[in-house]
């Protein structure tokens, strides 16, 4: 077994409430540090088990048998900046920015997913490790569940917001999800 390591955030009453604090363990949420950060509650686990898929959903399902309880994302959703590049890859931030813009290498780094105009821009790191292999015989560390972070991340997005949708706007969505 590998030990798999992910952060979930979570909605819901605190759980390192003196209440609250024993039924995460019981949950079988031994393996997991409860924390908060600017009002954002989340679980850092360490769990093994055989693959990242598996360990991160039966950690939601653990975590969502409490009370009140909802997993709303994986805080590692598959999405790198310029700076987790350069750190990924031994690069400087500069070096990957001559590469973003095509000032070096090849041409064609993948289009960031976040508003290209913004100062804060954000790529799909399984893009952008592609292109990298790709384009330059290089990878990116950590690179291995990419894919399936982010369609974990992807299906609780999609939880959350269904919530909000009437059965029209569901229905009409359904289209786009062929699972």
């Amino acid at each position: 077994m590998t030990t798999h390591t992910f952060t979930l955030i979570v909605d819901g009453p605190d759980l390192q409430s003196d209440e609250l604090i024993d039924d995460v363990y019981e949950a079988g949420c031994d393996d997991a540090l409860i924390g908060r950060a600017d009002g954002i509650q989340f679980a850092d686990f360490d769990r093994e088990a055989d693959t990242f898929q598996y360990a991160v959903l039966t950690a939601v399902a653990e975590l969502e048998c409490i009370a009140g309880i909802t997993v709303t994302r994986l805080a590692d959703a598959g999405l790198v900046s310029m700076a987790d590049i350069a750190a990924r890859t031994g690069r400087t931030r500069e070096s990957v920015r001559l590469l973003i813009t095509g000032e070096r290498g090849p041409g064609g780094f993948p289009p960031p997913v976040t508003d290209p105009r913004g100062r804060y821009r954000l790529w799909r790191s399984d893009e952008v490790e592609t292109w990298l292999r790709e384009h330059l015989a290089a990878t990116l560390d950590n690179a291995t569940d990419d894919h399936i972070r982010a369609a974990i991340n992807a299906c609780l997005e999609l939880r959350h917001h269904r919530a909000h949708l009437d059965d029209t706007e569901r229905s009409k969505l359904r289209t786009l999800v062929d699972i």
